[in-house]
């Protein structure tokens, strides 16, 4: 019989889970390391421009929403493709559904880059 680990213990390695995700998705995925880029550069452009702490926060919630939203249809790209290899219409219906969440995820984040950047451009 072998001996239950701890809460924390279970909790740590979930993280390395967690983690090993994560870098399994931006080393593999065209998609997410274009997310990362344009997140680096809102970054440098926050910094440049000294936004403001609730800007930031609305900065952060966006990038970290897009990037898990990509993360998720990569993960329903992945079960679909395991489930039903070959083409099937409900397959192709449930990852371009995934591919709209990004998508909704995207448009919602350049306008609110666009609400924060543009007064400070002009």
């Amino acid at each position: 019989m072998s001996k239950k680990e701890s809460f924390l213990v279970n909790r740590l390695k979930s993280v390395g889970y967690a983690f090993k995700g994560a870098v399994y998705l931006i080393r593999t995925e065209a998609s997410i390391k274009i997310q990362v880029f344009i997140a680096i550069l809102v970054t440098i452009a926050g910094f440049y421009f000294d936004i403001s702490k609730t800007e930031w926060l609305f900065q952060i919630a966006f990038i970290g929403l897009v990037m898990s939203m990509e993360g998720m249809n990569t993960a329903i790209e992945y079960i679909s493709d395991f489930i039903h290899p070959d083409r099937h219409e409900t397959i192709g219906k449930i990852k371009d559904i995934a591919a709209g969440a990004v998508f909704i995820a995207a448009v919602s984040a350049a306008i609110a880059a666009l609400v924060i950047y543009i007064p400070k451009l002009f």
